[in-house]
């Protein structure tokens, strides 16, 4: 991208594509490119063979019958172009091809003339003329490819103008500088045609870039806003909207789910004994831990708030549901994180309500199972911490 904004930000007339964006350029309009250099080959054909018919039925079977050989040098030379251009081909064989036929279909026309002689002579070579400056203009082909092209026609017809019995030197010299003019003309529009497609292109690829990057700035501002920025976790806002999807759309195709209300216990009193950073410190490994103790990416981890994390199970019954708390209670424990003044064990530990989602209980809304997951995890949190309790019935009688 550098590149790119390198040389827009320069003047136009001095925009060069060069390496990797030279070949891409050529990579991207080569279908178009094809289909015109083919479509002009064939017109070429279709032109040649007209002009003959018409000769044939106008003018003497003797005048026509010279005219046939130099004109039969033209399908062949557009055909085998034609079907070069049908694929792809290395660059330097693509200009071997489009020169060379350009070169025998402009000796073909001239030809054509020369041999009928007479007032044949000089129209045929000013036919050619205007077929070289057709291509010029028509094919987007490399600068270099279309002076060629000029030069080719330019050289023929100077050539063959030397060799007019009607007329003298000065003349041909004259014609040939008056037709040079016109054709330079024609290679500057065509230098300015290829100098813009080359801006446009570049334009294309700078807007290219900067969609991407938007694109990718507001993937990450989507990420942030559904993250929590201390742990890493999910948010709440994200939980919702995955509890909304799943009440919505995935509910009736699934097996029950299970939901975990985890509290770090005694949070508050690390927080004023060791500080906010410990705490923080705290709530980043605790999120770590029940993050690693998932069954799989279809379990999610939310950072529901303060020290309470909400633990999403879709599809679990309530035996996977006990040991996933199981779990990410014992994995804490383990941890040994300190908390010397909890009232539990001197390092942290967690309480966990699980609520169970039964897959005939349709009529549970979201909010019901996260009061319920509530109400488990106040008994565990009244039957000494460090434990998990799964909600029953009985369990809705307990406080918020």
């Amino acid at each position: 991208m550098e590149q790119v904004e390198r040389l827009l930000g320069g003047r136009t007339r001095d925009i060069r594509l060069n390496g990797d964006l030279a070949r891409l350029f050529r990579e991207r309009s080569w279908p178009q490119t094809a289909k015109i250099i083919r479509a002009w080959m064939i017109w070429v054909i279709v032109l040649d063979v007209l002009t003959l018919g018409l000769y044939a039925i106008l003018l003497p079977t003797q005048t026509v019958v010279t005219m046939l050989w130099p004109a039969s040098l033209l399908p062949p030379a557009a055909l085998v172009a034609a079907m070069v251009f049908l694929r792809p081909h290395a660059l330097w064989l693509q200009g071997v091809i489009i020169l060379s036929a350009v070169f025998l279909i402009l000796l073909s026309v001239a030809l054509v003339g020369v041999h009928a002689g007479g007032e044949f002579y000089e129209r045929h070579l000013t036919i050619m003329l205007f077929v070289a400056v057709t291509a010029i203009i028509i094919f987007p082909i490399p600068l270099g490819w279309a002076i060629a092209i000029s030069a080719f026609a330019l050289g023929i017809y100077f050539v063959f103008q030397l060799h007019n019995p009607n007329i003298e030197v000065g003349s041909a010299l004259a014609g040939t500088l008056f037709f040079a003019s016109g054709v330079v003309a024609t290679i500057v529009a065509r230098r300015t045609a290829t100098i813009l497609a080359h801006k446009t292109f570049l334009l294309e690829l700078r807007d290219r870039s900067r969609l991407a990057e938007l694109t990718d700035a507001n993937s990450q501002l989507e990420l942030l806003a559904r993250t929590d920025p201390l742990t890493g976790v999910a948010n709440r806002r994200s939980m919702m909207e995955t509890l909304h999807h799943f009440w919505n759309a995935d509910l009736k195709q699934t097996s029950g789910a299970a939901m975990l209300m985890c509290d770090v216990d005694d949070f508050k009193r690390l927080n004023d004994n060791l500080g906010h950073a410990e705490g923080d410190r705290c709530l980043v490994k605790v999120a770590g831990i029940i993050q690693s103790s998932m069954r799989d990416e279809r379990d999610q981890v939310a950072r529901y708030g303060g020290e309470e994390f909400l633990v999403f199970l879709p599809g679990a019954d309530e035996q996977e549901a006990r040991v996933i708390a199981e779990r990410i209670r014992n994995r804490v424990e383990a941890a040994s994180l300190p908390n010397p003044t909890s009232r539990v064990v001197p390092y942290v530990t967690v309480s966990i309500g699980v609520a169970i989602l039964m897959q005939d209980c349709g009529l549970v809304s979201a909010e019901q199972l996260q009061r319920q997951a509530d109400a488990a995890l106040y008994l565990a949190k009244k039957a000494g911490r460090n434990c998990l309790v799964v909600h029953t019935p009985e369990t809705d009688q307990a406080p918020d």
